[in-house]
């Protein structure tokens, strides 16, 4: 969709630049002036023939101008009669009354501003001056005034030429940023949702789980059960708290937090919890990676993995970092959903990786690296 400012911004362009064309046809004042004191015969004819190269003139003009939608075929024939009417009127009367030859300055800058190849726009321009000097020959005018105007046309058309090269070229970056902010706020989207998959997913997990333990100890251990949905209680406050979090781009919680809140999770279901952390502490980036990694694990295993114990092993050193999570649950052959492909996603911006292969004891095992390239030394 258009930009209606954009759009008003080019058009106030375009009428201004086809109104300076038209301040421009003071040059032909002499020929004009010529024919009105009857210096040119027969007048009518010149008349005529001047007015149609007018007109014709300021429409090829305003077509790449105000970019109005003609075929350029047709373009191509309205530039081969300016040309043609210009040559026919500068050689018919070039010889009687000064100006005609002026005419020509304008053919050239016809073809500069209508011709897109910059060749084919050079070559009109140098046919032009051609044409300035053949009729300044034929008709045996003054050389210093036929070499004058020769050169002003030639650097008329050169100058048009790059004018509208630099317009093109601002138009293309103009282009290009309007196709780059709809790119960023596309992918900003994209970043959106996919936070708040990775965030909800895990949670309302989590409370799933937990309402099914609080009703299997109704029955038989009500005060049980009254503790475990207050927990539920703080746990769909912390998923608003993270929304809100999520909504207004904050992120404020770290690797070590999100580790600490799977021991608990995990060990509140009756999984047993092991984790190793060796090397270096962990960079911006595999901190942040490696949290939303370890939260959907976490989630997988408690959906999926009928586990009774998960390992969690946190690594770094200077060729990485690496973070490998194993269960000994069901095992069997992980499908790449929404969460999976996100998190291959996230890894990808930081040219890491993720691998998810049977485990030794039957269960799963997922493994993300971060590669040193991409790490920040965090002391």
């Amino acid at each position: 969709m258009s930009d209606p400012t954009t759009d008003r911004g080019s058009r106030g362009r375009a009428f201004g630049l086809v109104a300076a064309h038209t301040a421009w046809l003071w040059l032909l004042l002499p020929a004009a002036a010529a024919i009105a004191d009857g210096q040119v015969r027969p007048a009518p004819l010149a008349a005529t023939g001047l007015t149609v190269f007018v007109l014709l003139y300021l429409a090829l003009v305003a077509v790449p101008v105000a970019d109005l939608p003609v075929r350029p075929a047709l373009r191509h024939a309205g530039l081969a009669l300016l040309a043609l009417l210009g040559i026919g009127l500068a050689a018919a009367y070039a010889g009687t009354s000064d100006g005609w030859l002026t005419l020509l300055l304008y053919v050239c800058s016809a073809g500069a501003v209508g011709l897109t190849r910059a060749a084919r726009a050079f070559a009109w321009v140098g046919g032009s001056v051609a044409a300035v000097l053949l009729i300044g020959v034929t008709h045996q005018l003054p050389a210093a005034d036929t070499t004058l105007t020769a050169l002003i046309t030639g650097l008329a058309g050169a100058s048009t030429i790059a004018f509208v090269h630099v317009v093109r070229l601002v138009e293309e970056l103009r282009r290009t940023q309007r196709e780059l902010a709809a790119t960023v706020v596309e992918r900003e989207r994209l970043r959106f949702a996919q936070d708040l998959h990775d965030l909800l997913g895990h949670t309302l997990s989590l409370i799933v789980v937990k309402a099914e333990v609080v009703r299997r100890l109704t029955p038989t251990d009500p005060e049980r059960a009254a503790v475990e949905a207050a927990d539920i209680e703080r746990v769909g406050r912390t998923a608003l708290s993270e929304v809100r979090e999520a909504v207004t781009g904050y992120r404020g919680q770290h690797f070590s937090d999100e580790l600490t809140n799977a021991r608990r999770v995990l060990a509140d279901v009756g999984i047993d919890v092991t984790v190793t952390e060796t090397g270096h502490p962990l960079s911006a980036v595999a901190d942040d990676a490696f949290r939303w990694v370890l939260r959907e694990a976490v989630t997988n295993v408690l959906r999926h993995s009928q586990a009774t114990r998960c390992d969690i092993t946190v690594s770094t050193d200077l060729s990485g970092s690496t973070l490998t999570i194993s269960d000994n649950g069901v095992g069997g052959d992980p499908r790449p959903g929404t969460g999976l492909r996100g998190l291959v996603e996230r890894l990808e911006l930081t040219r890491g990786t993720l691998h998810i292969r049977a485990a030794p004891d039957g269960g799963l095992r997922l493994t993300a690296r971060v590669p040193a390239a991409r790490l920040t030394a965090v002391t």
